[in-house]
């Protein structure tokens, strides 16, 4: 049976912020997750991709029902279609559905809007957007109805953006838990060039280095490896899409790494010249004053201490420690596993606050806890 186009009231007795019918164009990761998150809402989302296989799994993964020919047009559409094709898929959108306000979640901006402009396409009822979430792996399979909470939504707007159609994708980044920023594309993709674009680039390429390892060389990696890698796993072909439309703000962003990399091969090559210790120095520290400006958590910059437990890999053992921290009444801001290779034990790292970080291994070495 068709479910209403108006937003039902949720299990917490809170009616969803949007409301109208939601049509979202592509069924992937962002697409699925956006559909998963408004159906939790109340609202009435339908589902359309390129591929009729994709759109069934998003279905069966209840981010959606297929649009029918009875539907009525709805009051928003969501572009979440590969970058490659995103300009062509908001042109039909905005005439498929005169009266929608049509929004897209790619992560380039600048380029489909003047892509857009030069086709002579009305644009008065498009608002741009980027939801800054993902997960290494796409796919409606990887989609969660969380995967916007507490996370920036960049909203880009013009001078004639009407005020209801800013306003309902506001709604729509509020109701996914996001926190709505108002950003010019330019804007957007200079910030995303510098913070998601060449994070990939360099990860990537670190990544490829151990194409030539041996595997003693790659079992002794540890969780610093792991950190800056991470994200290597992404698709290449996705990315290829993205680094070629926001191509200036990464370039420059490369070529300023690659200064740097260059001051310090210089360095490295002679150690004992003068000057060469303070420039590998002062490059460190330069990272160490960059990494203190990424926001932490709730959105602070606020530094924590890290505390290593040593625990054994067997079942339990983590939820012991986690409860035992929670009676101790400390708070864990942040935490990481890593093990040990060869060895039945791994290693928690625990964040916590600086001024609870002495009572903290003191009362857990008390209890048994051995920590590093």
């Amino acid at each position: 049976m068709k479910e209403t186009a108006v937003a039902e009231t949720k299990a917490n007795g809170l009616a969803s912020r949007v409301s109208g019918q939601v049509h979202i164009i592509g069924a992937g990761l962002l697409g699925a997750s956006i559909g998963l998150g408004l159906r939790e809402s109340g609202n009435d989302v339908t589902l359309e991709d390129a591929s009729p296989t994709t759109a069934l799994l998003a279905v069966d993964y209840g981010a959606g029902r297929l649009r029918t020919e009875d539907d009525p047009e709805p009051a928003l559409v969501i572009v979440a279609t590969p970058p490659d094709v995103i300009a062509d898929v908001i042109e039909r959108a905005l005439l498929s559905y005169p009266n929608a306000v049509v929004t897209d979640v790619a992560s380039v901006k600048l380029a489909p809007f003047e892509t857009l402009q030069a086709r002579g396409i009305d644009l008065k009822n498009y608002v741009g957007s980027h939801p800054m979430a993902g997960r290494e792996r796409g796919g409606a399979i990887m989609a969660r109805a969380d995967l916007f909470a507490a996370r920036p939504w960049v909203i880009c707007r013009d001078e004639e953006t009407p005020g209801a159609a800013l306003s309902l994708i506001e709604s729509v980044a509020l109701q996914l838990g996001a926190t709505p920023l108002e950003m010019t594309p330019q804007q957007h993709d200079a910030a995303v060039g510098l913070v998601s674009h060449l994070p990939q680039t360099v990860s990537s390429l670190l990544a490829a280095r151990l194409l030539d390892a041996s595997d003693q060389q790659v079992g002794l990696a540890g969780q610093g490896l792991r950190d800056t890698t991470r994200i290597a796993s992404s698709d290449p072909e996705l990315w290829v899409q993205i680094l070629s439309a926001n191509r200036e703000p990464v370039i420059a962003g490369l070529e300023a790494f690659q200064a740097d990399l260059e001051r310090l091969l210089v360095a490295l090559r002679d150690p004992t010249q003068q000057g060469a210790r303070r420039q590998i120095a002062d490059l460190l520290a330069a990272g160490n004053r960059g990494v203190a400006r990424i926001p932490g958590k709730h959105g602070g910059s606020e530094r924590f201490t890290t505390l290593t437990v040593l625990i054994d890999d067997r079942p339990g053992q983590l939820a012991a420690l986690l409860t035992l921290l929670g009676e101790l009444g400390i708070n864990m801001e942040d935490l990481r596993l890593e093990h040990s290779p060869g060895a039945q034990i791994g290693f928690a790292e625990i964040a916590v606050l600086p001024e609870v970080a002495e009572r903290a291994v003191s009362d857990l070495r008390e209890r048994g806890w051995r920590t590093l």
